[in-house]
């Protein structure tokens, strides 16, 4: 497993800190994107990067995932090359995304040609069964439970997979929202088990257009943040008829789309 804590030495004594490296993900040699991310799951996050970028539409489109380098070579582990299964195609300068720069740790938006292209892709998820807010408001209580890196070092961010039922399914770590979500898409596609009907996506902090967008692009049609969604999630999330909560802290949250039961 890559490192993602290390420790910094200060005035006598030593300090724990959350890892943040480049990730540069190819494809055929060219460039897709490059993301400050935590090392490790990196399989998970391309994966769930290309999945919800519409480059491939199923595991089966990937041949190979492999680091580039040697192990002994310094940077080993930060550029990752993607092989397509004979038969799937992608062009860089026309595919669903041509972003050609750095994707921060904060945003992955960074890049798209218009929204608009990007929304043309998707198809409104279908209404979902009914959803207490209790259920919800576990789940982001349970968040913490899971965030070893954030327990050691108090500066990365989660994304958490819940079932209606309120049964955890998968949580990953990440110096970048959107990079967690992608680990956790990423691990569902390798499980088989995308679309993701009948789940919760739970994120700490707050939740972005992207974090919808890749729900969307996952079809989890419940979306909850420890903190407030941006106001282009909210219009993403009315318009893909996902139910998003913010703010969801104790038994309160604030339900800005779609409807929870009380």
């Amino acid at each position: 497993m890559a490192e993602a804590v290390r420790s910094i030495a200060l005035d006598g004594r030593t300090d724990n800190v959350v890892v943040e490296e480049p990730l540069e993900i190819r494809i055929a040699g060219d460039t897709v994107a490059i993301t400050m991310r935590t090392p490790g799951f990196d399989r998970e996050l391309v994966l769930g990067f290309l999945w919800a970028e519409g480059i491939i539409s199923s595991t089966g489109d990937v041949s190979a995932i492999a680091h580039c380098g040697r192990p002994d070579e310094e940077g080993f582990g930060n550029t990752v090359e993607v092989t397509l299964a004979p038969g799937v195609r992608f062009d860089p300068e026309t595919g669903p995304t041509r972003r050609g720069t750095i994707a921060t740790s904060a945003c992955g938006v960074c890049g798209r040609r218009t929204i608009d292209d990007m929304l043309a892709r998707f198809t409104p998820l279908a209404p979902h069964a009914s959803l207490t807010q209790s259920v919800v408001s576990d789940a982001v209580k349970q968040l913490r439970d899971h965030q070893p890196i954030f327990a050691k070092t108090g500066g990365c961010h989660a994304a958490s997979l819940v079932r209606f039922s309120g049964a955890h399914v998968a949580t990953f770590e990440d110096v970048g929202r959107h990079n967690a979500v992608d680990k956790v898409v990423g691990s569902r596609l390798l499980a088989g088990e995308v679309p993701l009907a009948s789940h919760v996506l739970v994120v700490s902090g707050r939740t972005s257009f992207e974090i919808v967008q890749k729900a969307m692009a996952a079809g989890i049609p419940v979306v909850a943040g420890v903190s407030a969604p941006s106001s282009l999630a909210i219009d993403l999330a009315r318009k893909a008829n996902i139910t998003l909560a913010g703010f969801v802290r104790g038994a309160s949250m604030t339900v800005y789309s779609g409807v929870l039961a009380v």
